[in-house]
């Protein structure tokens, strides 16, 4: 069985996540979408709420080979535990690439079986990332073109007029 992991912050998850999750679906057996815990960052949602808003997004688009899990530690190790052999991650632009080979380079010192695959976003998407989604529902603006439509409704409840 191919099984790829396909990692991200998804706060919140957007159009651009979505379309990555429904491609890489279709290459391999089973898709999981890992929500790393990152100290780093300050999340508007919990690990829990992006795990259900992925659940809702992958269950309105009828995805049956996709799962859904939080993930603590490394991910070179939450890959290895899963029998996962590559890593997917989607890339919007050149800026992207530096940060992700990066990452890829030290995941495969970490686990010299694992792969990184990187899928270009598709041009409708390019500009789209969580942090423009914020900004713009923070100012009250309309995110109804960002995100999925079954989840529009908790994430404007979140984010809309926050900043």
């Amino acid at each position: 069985m191919k099984l790829a992991v396909y990692p991200g912050s998804f706060d919140p998850v957007t159009l651009g996540h979505l379309d990555i999750i429904v491609r890489a679906s279709k290459i391999f057996d089973k898709l999981i979408v890992g929500v790393p815990t990152n100290p780093d960052k300050h999340a508007s949602f919990t690990v829990e709420e992006r795990v259900e808003l992925l659940r809702r997004a992958v269950q309105a688009e009828g995805l049956e080979n996709v799962e859904i899990d939080g993930v603590d530690g490394l991910l070179a190790d939450y890959a290895k535990r899963r029998g996962a052999m590559v890593l997917v991650k989607g890339l919007r632009a050149l800026s992207d690439f530096e940060y992700e080979f990066q990452q890829a380079l030290t995941n495969k010192k970490l686990n010299p079986e694992l792969e990184t695959m990187f899928l270009a976003t598709s041009a409708e998407n390019m500009f789209l990332s969580s942090s423009m989604v914020k900004q713009v529902a923070g100012f009250g603006g309309d995110i109804s073109h960002f995100v999925p439509a079954c989840i529009l409704q908790t994430i404007q409840e979140r984010l809309c007029n926050k900043l």
